[in-house]
């Protein structure tokens, strides 16, 4: 009877895969640029803040939104360590490639990222920025 059980549950997600699958390969995901990634770290003056949090999401949002030159564009919060080398002390991470060092230059000087620094510089305390140039995998 064990075993049944178990084949059912194993049937049952293998049926609900597929949709996952198409879901994480809709036509609004973009593919990671490996040439040039730009990962940006920031803390909030006031994390546990409702509103500042909507304003910082939103103004981030827009700014992607309106980027011509971010291909990959990710915004993540920390997920709860579950072991000591993981810092789980940032508000939000901001994971963005690029096709060239080039096209991150122009992104740095495109009037939507002035202006969401304009916009929510604000709201943080702390930003560190990762920028790294990627390496053949063959």
């Amino acid at each position: 009877m064990k075993i049944r059980t178990y084949l059912f549950i194993l049937a049952a997600g293998l049926l609900f895969m597929p949709g996952q699958l198409a879901a994480q390969q809709s036509s609004d995901m973009q593919n990671f640029d490996p040439a040039f990634a730009h990962t940006v770290y920031f803390w909030l003056h006031n994390p546990d803040n409702t509103s500042d949090r909507q304003a910082f999401e939103a103004s981030l949002k827009k700014f992607l939104s309106l980027s011509g030159y971010a291909k990959t564009k990710f915004i993540g919060t920390p997920p709860k360590a579950s072991r000591d080398v993981v810092d789980g002390s940032f508000t939000y991470s901001l994971i963005v490639s690029f096709e060239s060092a080039e096209a991150q230059a122009a992104y740095q000087a495109e009037q939507p990222h002035l202006d969401f620094i304009s916009e929510s510089e604000h709201l943080w305390k702390k930003v560190i920025v990762y920028d790294s140039t990627g390496i053949p995998m063959d």
